[in-house]
């Protein structure tokens, strides 16, 4: 996904509270990236440091140097601002702007808004909108549920039970959050946020019932618009899978935008009741962000009784009496 200085007009106007001082010009044009920055010492003539592809922010501070300036200076430092082809020009503070600098920046196809929000909650606002819009994001084919606060991400060939798994779940009281197409979007360095596609809008496909509409059957409650993905549930055939971890020392991983998540391979056969085993997935992965691994304490025990074992037969071993 990209963004341009229209969606800010068209999608996020009220949020922002902004205005275009520069009328239509540029407002088309593809933002290079996500990030926003204030101009600082380059109006005063320094750009060795200076990004010209960043949205530019200019607060109280950088307007009021300029309107500390003469007039042959200030059109000097807006015009080496200016000379940069930079994508976009934030004035907040519903600051005035000067005729000067406005017919610089048409010169330059340089666009120029203005809020009326102050500079820091105008960055605070701002900046989830432009880094969703430029996150990385993929989709996969799956079914998404949230399960005791944990986000699954089922995942299978097609046919498994994947649907039918999660619709056992919100019968269950859990909640659907995508079926079928999942889209994935990487937020920071290692969150991934799951939403179903705006079409599907919580629709579920069922083999041999066909599509059902889920808050309509289960309720409101049952859905939810988003959900963290925590960990991958790869369902399996039983003849594929039948080397499957029995003891959960072993770790396997999943990686999807480049973040590794925990993976749990449930093998299937006729009768398993797979809605409790994803329930237990899930509280599993509760305890052990609570610092409680069963699987690791279970196998220090182990080894220390067989160590007391040992040490009472070598004991034995040498009591001649």
């Amino acid at each position: 996904m990209s963004l341009c200085p229209r969606d800010f007009l068209e999608r996020w106007q009220e949020v922002l509270e902004l205005e275009s001082l520069t009328g239509d010009i540029s407002l088309d044009r593809r933002l290079p990236n996500a990030d926003l920055a204030s101009p600082g010492l380059a109006l005063a003539g320094y750009t060795a440091r200076f990004m010209p592809d960043r949205m530019h922010v200019l607060g109280e501070t950088e307007m009021s140097y300029l309107a500390s300036l003469d007039a042959s200076a200030r059109r000097a430092a807006l015009e080496g601002f200016l000379s940069h082809d930079l994508p976009l020009v934030f004035v907040t503070k519903g600051q005035d702007v000067s005729v000067e600098f406005l017919e610089l920046a048409r010169a330059r196809e340089v666009p120029v808004f203005r809020t009326q929000l102050k500079t820091a909650p105008f960055y605070r606002a701002i900046k989830p909108i432009a880094e969703e819009a430029f996150a990385p994001r993929t989709t996969t084919h799956g079914s998404m549920a949230d399960v005791y606060g944990v986000g699954l991400l089922f995942v299978g060939r097609s046919g498994i039970g994947k649907s039918e798994c999660v619709l056992d779940l919100i019968e269950r009281g859990h909640r659907l959050v995508a079926d079928d197409v999942v889209q994935i979007t990487r937020r920071g360095k290692d969150v991934l946020i799951a939403q179903g596609h705006e079409l599907a809008a919580h629709h579920m496909e069922i083999r041999g019932v066909g599509l059902i509409d889920i808050p309509a059957l289960f309720g409101i409650r049952s859905v939810r618009q988003q959900k963290r993905v925590e960990v991958v549930v790869q369902l399996e055939d039983w003849e594929t899978a039948k080397d499957a971890d029995r003891s959960g020392l072993t770790r396997q991983e999943n990686t999807i935008l480049g973040v590794s998540l925990p993976k749990v391979v449930v093998p299937l056969n006729p009768g398993k009741n797979l809605t409790v085993i994803s329930e237990v997935v899930a509280m599993n992965h509760l305890l052990r962000m609570m610092g409680i691994d069963v699987a690791s304490a279970f196998n220090q025990r182990l080894i220390l009784k067989m160590k007391e074992q040992r040490g009472l037969r070598e004991y034995l071993q040498e009591d001649f009496e």
